[in-house]
């Protein structure tokens, strides 16, 4: 299960905005909030505010929608900023001229998803923790190697050495 939020027609250019978003790329949820709340990046609280509507999303549909969803195992499975429309904008030049120049708007969409498996390891009714056991199956074949030729220097050295007396 998926859970996205989205935010449109956010004042920064795309590529600043993906600078803090590569940061929180696979992380859990936690550990991305904490990022966010420590970079030093202007467009870092709107992110920060994106991920935790994502995670409100998911909360909602977990408690009032009646989905088993565990909030401590989600993580940023996505976080894109896309390109919106440019405002163009003219700076004044000397000589009366004009230079023209472009403000940039992004698009933010980040998606959460929960972690398969478990976090920890399995256990039994006593209580005793074991690990995994892993399922028999076919083995990996084994791959076989060719036989190395011996070095081409030391025939070279043979004949050299031939060759002198």
């Amino acid at each position: 299960m998926e859970f996205t939020a989205k935010a449109n027609f956010i004042r920064v250019s795309p590529q600043k905005a993906r600078l803090v978003l590569d940061l929180i790329k696979g992380q859990r949820v936690e550990d991305a909030l904490n990022t966010l709340l420590f970079t030093k990046k202007g467009i870092a609280p709107a992110i920060h505010k994106l991920v935790r509507s994502a995670m409100e999303n998911a909360n909602y549909l977990s408690s009032d929608k009646g989905l088993d969803i565990d909030l401590d195992r989600l993580y940023v499975k996505n976080a894109i900023a896309n390109d919106g429309p440019r405002m163009k904008r003219i700076r004044p030049a000397p000589m009366g001229r004009a230079f023209r120049y472009q403000r940039r708007i992004s698009h933010i969409e980040v998606v959460l998803a929960e972690k398969p498996g478990f976090q920890g390891a399995a256990t039994t009714v006593d209580g005793e923790e074991h690990a995994p056991v892993k399922a028999k199956g076919k083995k990996a074949p084994v791959k076989k190697t060719a036989a190395k030729k011996a070095p081409a220097k030391k025939k070279i050295a043979a004949k050299k050495t031939a060759a002198k007396k």
